[in-house]
């Protein structure tokens, strides 16, 4: 019963609680109705039986030496019919009795309900071949000098018996299909009801997700409070994401540059023994360790947002070709509309950013943006036709501040971050040759 109705299931729940219920008012109606037929069914037998006793009194003919009926006597069935209709009056030592009973005698029960004084009394009793009998009994006192009389009428047990079973039978079968519709109808019932718990489930998968930014409040009202809670605590959530967004970005703008200053200026002159670059490398560590550690917490939040990743390669491409103008360059963006990535913009627009810059310097006339489904992530690829690296040079780019060609400009961030930021949202960057003859760099981000 503890697992029927535990807390495992609503649905569960209701549907089982429901159907005890109707069980239990089900075997209620039943036993009602069963009650009902019995007494409609003995009280027809009663009748018909009482009517042949009155029938006997009225034809009945007393007197102090002589007992018989006035005519012939006859009930429908108690002369040639089954056995157990029979009818017999005794008086003294004078039995009169229906031709059904072939002689034999009919003895009263040892134990009778009392006498009614306004009719007949039922008993029951048992027949001259054993068989079970519903009896009425009627006892009329001495009058004119003439004995007590007693008369009594029977009818069979499955005379009664048997059309109740039939009765029951039919009863039964109605009740259980009536169980059973009444259980389709709860089953109906609790689905349509528990359908808004449905659509809840599926706005907080949106809203983690990041389709959508709250729980929509057209809700019923018995779960109207619970979405204003879950709403509140979204927005709540969503300030402290912001705020720690804010401080990571102060963190990261106040100490990663002085650092990386600090590691390009000091060369072997200034630093002949290599104490302060070893200083500055292990500062450089923790800051970048600690700021991993609250970036990844803020983008663990459930209000993760999503971004249209045509949208941005569109506006990079238009951003990188003004400033590269002077290359003339063809900047091909053909990532499909709607491909979703579930990244905050400004971080896409940093690693893609970083990516098609680093391509827009060392492109000779072309480079491609274009993003494939592979699995449970999104590829995003960014080639140009420049001159490319060498394997043993690609490890190489991915180390902070390393450059392999100084007439180019730049600091040598761009991939590293690039990196950095992928792999906090659980992608990841892979380096290698394009068919365009330059660097093909694959940003691998999970799919929306």
């Amino acid at each position: 019963m503890k697992r029927l109705f535990g807390l495992g299931s609503l649905q569960r729940r209701l549907f089982f609680g429901a159907a005890l219920f109707i069980l239990i008012a089900l075997v209620v109606a039943g036993l009602a109705i069963g009650l009902v037929l019995y007494r409609f069914a003995r009280a027809q037998v009663d009748g018909r039986l009482d009517a042949e006793i009155a029938a006997l009194v009225t034809d009945l003919k007393r007197e102090p030496d002589r007992l018989e009926l006035a005519g012939e006597h006859r009930i429908p069935g108690s002369d040639r019919g089954p056995r157990g209709w029979y009818w017999q009056v005794r008086s003294g030592d004078t039995v009169l009795r229906s031709a059904s009973l072939e002689g034999a005698t009919l003895e009263p029960p040892a134990r009778t309900e009392p006498e009614h004084a306004d009719g007949p009394s039922p008993a029951d009793g048992t027949g001259p071949q054993g068989e079970a009998l519903i009896l009425r009994i009627l006892t009329l006192p001495a009058a004119n000098g003439a004995p007590a009389a007693t008369i009594m009428a029977s009818a069979p047990s499955a005379a009664l018996h048997g059309p109740l079973r039939e009765a029951a039978r039919t009863l039964a079968i109605t009740l259980g299909l009536l169980g059973l519709g009444l259980l389709a109808a709860v089953t109906a019932q609790v689905r349509l009801g528990l359908r808004p718990l449905d659509r809840l489930r599926d706005n907080l998968a949106e809203v983690r997700a990041g389709t959508r930014a709250r729980v929509p409040i057209e809700q019923p009202s018995e779960v109207r409070p619970l979405v204003d809670e879950v709403n509140l605590l979204l927005d709540r959530n969503e300030a402290g994401l912001e705020r720690a967004r804010a401080q990571v970005a102060n963190l990261a703008h106040g100490l990663k540059t002085p650092l990386a200053t600090l590691t390009m200026a000091l060369d072997g002159t200034r630093d002949p023994d290599g104490q302060l670059s070893h200083l500055v490398s292990g500062m450089d560590r923790r800051v970048r360790h600690h700021l991993r550690r609250a970036r990844a917490a803020a983008l663990g939040g459930p209000t993760r947002a999503r971004s249209d990743l045509a949208a941005h390669a569109a506006d990079l491409a238009d951003i990188l070709a003004r400033l590269h103008a002077d290359k003339a360059l063809r900047i091909e963006n053909a990532v499909a509309a709607g491909t979703l990535v579930p990244c905050e913009g400004q971080d896409l627009d940093e690693m893609l950013g970083n990516l098609v810059d680093n391509a827009c310097r060392w492109a000779r006339t072309r480079v491609r943006i274009s993003a494939e489904r592979a699995g449970s992530t999104v590829d995003v690829s960014v080639e140009d036709d420049g001159r490319g690296l060498e394997a043993e040079a690609i490890a190489h780019v991915l180390l902070r501040g390393r450059r392999l060609d100084e007439s180019v400009p730049g600091d040598g961030f761009g991939l590293p971050i690039t990196l950095e930021l992928a792999e906090l949202y659980g992608g990841g960057l892979d380096l290698g040759r394009s068919d365009l003859g330059g660097l093909r760099a694959v940003l691998r981000l999970p799919a929306s």
